[in-house]
């Protein structure tokens, strides 16, 4: 086969996968030779070359053998020798239908690789590099934290928990590791993967009888690296699975890296015993974007933006404005400066305030700042330094008890719910007990100073 041929094959496939399936996996192929059958491309990665494998490889045979070609495998190399082997049968690999939040396994080629039907399926995204990450003063610790795991050498803490709520940069910054890992410790055997994927694979393995296979490819890793582990929480095989997977890591001094929605003690149903040993490392939390971050972010995305769309002016204030306005999700944010900027190209108009209002209405109608009650705990017992358990619990010392009833007070000013439902959250206390404490605190603000100013600053930065 020619380049020429290759370059009609790829016309081909542009139609069949996809411009951005395309231009992500595809494009960065290099042809290089046809030889007995065997199809053989450049890649610059192993994750890009392991990923077209797995996911593209039957399409790119079949559409190499509609040219006369004779095609039976392809086979994709790094500048270092192979990627990975041709992929099995779709039929063979029978891989699950995921959340979009699983990763590859990533494994050294010196190394004796696991076996392919265990291997997680989904690649590492690669726009989530530690370049790409921006950093402010919420998520700066998690940042340094995965900085330092990702550096490769001895381990310092373990594991390295992050935590934080959604479109915070949990994920990102798990896949940045893993990046940074591969390029700065090829010989490394990186395993990362959700939590749902760890179940599927437990599940998988148990019906197949392969549970040797299993133990050996989870036991055998470098560094493992679990997303979105709250998701194991309630299911007692799989937790009992990680738990042991867990400590023979942890005994051969091997990282673990793990993320959840919430910190270990909050995750409800999960056992005792992993949430101490998730305690025992670095618990480090992804706080909500402040404004100055949501504006850098901006500015990174629109500088993407333009090169797609280099005539396009935008006006002054609008990023401002956008960083005012969406401040519960980074991946709103985003998505909402991708849509404005595609819709002002297809009405050929400058982005001003009111196209940016036009073209996100609906946006901006439900990002309006909704504040929960365990916003409000969560801050208060920040503020006053003591433990989120302690201000929710039974124990009446005044260093609990105040705290307590200013997260009360202000959980009936900032929320719409009732004095029943705030006293759900606060250990199941009754309306009667809530309403005291909100009475006490409307006393105490009118002749304590510090406790006027006390709520005035945890008000703003919550509706920050």
């Amino acid at each position: 086969m020619t380049q020429e041929q290759w370059g009609q094959v790829q016309q081909t496939l542009l139609q069949t996968v996809g411009r951005n399936n395309f231009k992500n996996w595809i494009e960065p192929l290099q042809f290089d030779n046809l030889s007995d059958g065997v199809a053989t491309f450049h890649v610059p990665t192993s994750f890009l070359g392991n990923y077209v494998s797995q996911n593209f490889g039957d399409v790119i045979r079949y559409q190499m053998s509609a040219t006369g070609a004779d095609v039976r495998r392809v086979r994709f190399e790094v500048a270092d020798g192979p990627a990975k082997p041709s992929p099995k049968p779709a039929a063979e690999r029978a891989a699950p239908a995921t959340n979009g939040q699983a990763g590859p396994v990533v494994h050294s080629p010196a190394r004796t690789a696991p076996r392919d039907d265990l291997l997680p399926a989904a690649p590492l995204d690669p726009r989530f590099t530690f370049d790409s990450f921006v950093v402010g003063k919420p998520n700066e610790l998690a940042h340094a934290a995965a900085r330092r795991v990702a550096e490769g050498g001895a381990v310092t803490f373990n594991p390295l928990f992050l935590y934080g709520g959604v479109g915070l940069g949990k994920t990102h910054l798990m896949h940045a590791i893993a990046h940074e890992l591969s390029s700065r410790r090829p010989d490394l055997n990186v395993v990362y993967l959700s939590a749902e994927q760890f179940m599927y694979r437990f599940v998988q393995a148990l019906r197949d009888r392969k549970m040797m296979d299993f133990k050996e490819l989870f036991r055998s890793v470098d560094v493992l690296m679990v997303d979105d582990v709250q998701f194991i929480a309630g299911k007692e095989s799989t937790q009992e699975e990680f738990f042991h997977t867990f400590n023979a890591l942890v005994d051969q001094n091997r990282q673990i890296i793990i993320s959840a929605d919430r910190a270990p003690g909050e995750i409800k149903d999960l056992e005792d015993r992993i949430k101490s040993r998730l305690q025992c490392g670095l618990v480090v939390d992804l706080h909500p974007t402040d404004y100055e971050l949501r504006l850098g972010i901006l500015q990174s995305k629109v500088e993407i933006q333009r090169a797609q769309y280099p005539d396009l002016v935008l006006a002054d204030g609008v990023l401002e404005f956008l960083a005012h306005r969406i401040s519960t999700n980074v991946r709103v944010l985003e998505g909402a400066l991708t849509r404005l900027f595609a819709f002002a190209s297809l009405v050929g108009r400058e982005i001003t305030h009111e196209l940016t209002q036009d073209c996100l209405a609906d946006v901006l109608r439900a990002s309006e700042r909704k504040i929960t009650v365990e916003e409000i705990q969560r801050k208060v017992s920040e503020h006053y330094n003591i433990r989120l358990s302690d201000m929710i619990g039974p124990k009446r010392l005044r260093n609990f008890a105040r705290p307590r009833q200013v997260a009360m007070y202000l959980c009936k000013q900032l929320t719409s719910r009732s004095l029943p439902e705030i006293g759900r959250h606060f250990g199941g206390r009754d309306h009667t007990t809530i309403m005291h404490g909100v009475r006490r605190i409307e006393e105490l603000r009118a002749q304590d100073g510090q406790i006027a100013e006390d709520l005035e600053l945890l008000r703003r930065t919550l509706e920050a």
